[in-house]
């Protein structure tokens, strides 16, 4: 355990959560299109694309900025990010059940990695109190 009652743990969790978040933000945020269809993507909104990227610039980056925080930051940091994951993963399961883009492997991919991310956050969450 680490200052503030907050996990060490939970704080590195926090930071991998920023770099994957940069990692997806920023080609998406510069070159939406060549990401999306790298990816299999059929068409590709540059709108919708760039306000997908400003969330994840806005979550992570808000990782970043709080792993220092203190134990009730961190609640409310998880909250937060339980809720933006299970209504992603609500969208992506509608879009890829609809057969929106065609369904390509790599929608599966990104509805996995914000699975993973909600249960680590609710397991978090829980441990915090």
């Amino acid at each position: 355990m680490s200052g503030n009652g907050v996990p060490t743990a939970l704080r590195k969790w926090f930071v991998v959560h920023f770099v994957i978040d940069f990692l997806f933000a920023i080609p998406l945020m510069v070159a939406p299109t060549w990401l999306l269809t790298l990816f299999g993507w059929q068409t590709v909104d540059p709108f919708t694309a760039r306000l997908a990227a400003a969330a994840l610039f806005g979550i992570g980056g808000a990782s970043l900025l709080e792993r220092n925080a203190g134990a009730g930051t961190f609640r409310a940091m998880l909250n937060l990010k339980i809720i933006w994951s299970l209504g992603a993963m609500a969208g992506l399961l509608l879009s890829i059940l609809q057969g929106a883009q065609g369904s390509p492997p790599f929608a599966w991919a990104v509805l996995a990695l914000f699975a993973g991310f909600n249960v680590l956050w609710v397991y978090w969450r829980i441990k915090l109190g």
